[in-house]
């Protein structure tokens, strides 16, 4: 692939004898004589690359001060340093104000042809990098001011610094691996690695060799050693998610493993010690599991020390706006777009609306109405435009399909029809919660519930 590099150096005939060695080997170049002509050239278009002297004659700043201006504008774009005057002292000042590296002239053309390639090819992996985070969206945090998620955040807070066990229930797609990551983030492993082995998607067969790894020559002479997740994780944290899918047999070599921190490879006689700290979810009821047999009680309290619960989005409806917002900015990001604005009457059909998949869902939801909801990308997502599930059981009032209908009936009737649908929309966003309801319309919540009652609004009252 060509990439754009700037050549920065006050000597023609040396900015010549680089560039015509890139070019060579496929890439573009452009050239600066001095500081202004070097910011002035990456304000036009930020290059993949700058490589610069150090000394540059008649420049208003040396190679260290335009440094340390790319490193505040662009500090994504690596910068190779060269000069034939370069001192040890010079080097190691240029590395630590951001420098990918240091180059003396004379050089060599393959020298500088690995240094520009290996520096290219980090800051592609420190971009692939900062984009996995942004995928992984919310993991960094949990968003919501709910009461239940004020319980998940509190019980966080409180196990993440010791090196107990957890067990987080929830069901699927509620955040169980969030809550994972939020634990080992603020633990003190946060340095330590975080690895995931995810047992509903693994073979029974394949289960063993993921855990504790093979010694060498277990499939042939010439097959090398695997490591296991457990050996991955040593001196950080694992994650078991969905451990009720893990087959019986398994189940008898962890609690070995957790009660002892050593385990021996599949094939090997060698046993290997670890420091791991185990997290395991599931969205299933261990305890039906258990007297079913199909899950071991003594693996259950080694691994239930400290359990957290998830809640499911649908106990936490007013949530929903906050994350809808922060959903938008996510794949904005990701996309490269501007994010579009939510409209009050989509954001009251979105928490209307059940989630089965829960907040796994919803992110997958934000993510179509991005790229599929019809209109200009600045024009706000209304109800009208959501996902047919989602609009299938939106209330009337908020699709304005009654419309047609309310022109039809006298000021009274339809004012009746219109109160109906609105109180009936309101009450479904704020999930039965007659106080939350009336304090949000505007009424005394003993009037609320008569005209509820009036109009033929029944609902399980939620105090």
């Amino acid at each position: 692939m060509a990439h754009d590099i700037l050549i920065v150096d006050d000597e023609g005939d040396i900015r010549a004898l680089i560039a015509g060695i890139l070019e060579d080997e496929g890439h573009n170049t452009r050239e600066a004589a001095n500081a202004d002509e070097a910011l002035e050239g990456i304000r036009a278009r930020r290059p993949s690359l700058v490589i610069q002297d150090i000394w540059l004659q008649g420049s208003r700043l040396d190679g260290l001060g335009i440094l340390d201006a790319i490193k505040l504008d662009h500090p994504e774009v690596p910068v190779v340093m060269i000069s034939g005057h370069g001192t040890v002292e010079t080097a190691v000042q240029a590395i630590k104000q951001g420098a990918y590296d240091f180059i003396e002239k004379p050089f060599k053309a393959d020298r500088l042809l690995l240094v520009v390639e290996r520096a290219i090819e980090a800051a592609r992996l420190r971009r692939e990098n900062e984009d996995l985070k942004l995928r992984a969206g919310a993991a960094a945090e949990m968003i919501g001011a709910s009461s239940a998620i004020a319980q998940a955040r509190q019980s966080i807070d409180k196990v993440a610094p010791t090196n107990s066990r957890v067990l987080i229930t929830g069901p699927a797609g509620s955040g169980k691996e969030v809550v994972a990551r939020l634990i080992h983030a603020r633990s003190r492993r946060a340095d330590g690695p975080f690895v995931v082995l995810n047992c509903a998607a693994m073979h029974p067969d394949r289960m063993e060799i993921e855990l504790f790894g093979t010694e060498h020559g277990l499939d042939g002479p010439d097959t090398a050693r695997k490591i296991g997740t457990f050996e991955q994780a040593h001196g950080g944290t694992l994650l078991l998610d969905e451990v009720a899918d893990m087959p019986i047999e398994t189940q008898g070599k962890i609690v070995r493993v957790l009660q002892d921190q050593m385990f021996e490879r599949v094939g090997g006689g060698k046993r290997v010690e670890v420091d791991v700290r185990v997290i395991a979810t599931t969205n299933r009821d261990l305890q039906t599991e258990m007297a079913s047999g199909h899950f071991r009680e003594d693996l259950f309290y080694r691994l239930n020390v400290v359990p957290v619960k998830v809640p499911s989005l649908r106990d936490r409806k007013e949530d929903i706006p906050a994350l809808t917002r922060q959903f938008m900015q996510l794949a904005a990001t990701v996309a490269g777009v501007q994010p579009r604005p939510i409209s009050e009457d989509a954001l009251a059909a979105l928490q209307a609306y059940d989630w089965p998949g829960n907040v796994r869902q919803l992110r997958n939801v934000v993510d179509w109405l991005l790229i599929m909801a019809p209109g200009d990308s600045r024009e706000a997502v209304r109800a009208d435009m959501l996902p047919s599930e989602i609009g299938a059981i939106t209330p009337a009032v908020l699709r304005w399909e009654k419309s047609s209908e309310i022109m039809t009936l006298p000021l009274r009737e339809a004012r009746e029809l219109f109160e109906r649908e609105y109180l009936l929309a309101q009450v479904n966003r704020f999930a039965g919660n007659i106080s939350r309801t009336a304090a949000f319309v505007g009424m005394e919540r003993s009037a609320l519930h008569r005209k509820l009652k009036l109009l033929g609004v029944n609902t399980d009252e939620k105090k």
